[in-house]
């Protein structure tokens, strides 16, 4: 009752008063966002897999520009982001915009963290188990060890979470998640995008 009804209703409820709580927040994080990204842009929208591997774009902000080398392709990552964007990321408020893909019906507040869609053919079928669900903004894995866990481990704790998901887990996870944003504990800066296929290695 809970997975098929309540939570749809409170990924709904919720992400539309946080928006609208934030929403001075989210003008003013936009506006700047605008002149130290050098007019590169705002969001970043990327493909990824949601509920049953369906794709959908994903929309967080942008905290890099797009300044260029001498080759003419993309300086690195850590030359691109701007001293802002590297505060967004910290204070985790680049997640933010995601409550615009729950809303939607894309994601939902809690469950696994949508990778790329590239990935989906090196998924186990007990792995391909995490998309039995919406993907969500935080989830189990990430309060569970995030930056120190192997990605295998990751997987183990996403497919938990389909098995067990409750108002309580969900509730678990919300204040874990809060607890660690305040704390600035298990943040996550790099490219979130970037992971080897090691994981998945003979499990296929």
């Amino acid at each position: 009752m809970y997975q098929r009804f309540f939570k749809r209703t409170i990924d709904i409820s919720a992400s539309l008063g946080v928006l609208i709580i934030f929403s001075p927040i989210l003008v003013t994080v936009a506006i700047l966002l605008h002149f130290f990204n050098e007019g590169a842009g705002v969001f970043f929208l990327q493909e990824r897999p949601g509920y049953k591997g369906k794709p959908f774009k994903i929309v967080k902000f942008k905290t890099m520009n797009e300044r260029k080398g001498p080759d003419g392709k993309l300086l690195p990552d850590k030359q691109r982001i701007t001293p802002f964007g590297a505060f967004v990321r910290n204070s985790s408020l680049d997640e933010l915009p995601q409550l615009w893909n729950v809303l939607k019906g894309d994601m939902s507040l809690i469950g696994p963290r949508p990778l790329l869609m590239q990935y989906l053919p090196l998924y186990s079928a007990e792995q391909m188990r995490r998309h039995d669900v919406r993907p969500g903004i935080s989830g189990w894995a990430q309060c569970h060890g995030r930056n120190n866990l192997s990605w295998t481990e990751k997987f183990k704790l996403d497919v938990w979470y389909v098995d067990n998901i409750s108002f309580k887990t969900d509730c678990e996870v919300v204040l874990t998640t809060l607890k660690n944003v305040i704390r600035h504990k298990d943040i996550d800066n790099s490219n979130s995008s970037k992971f080897t296929t090691e994981p998945f290695n003979g499990q296929n």
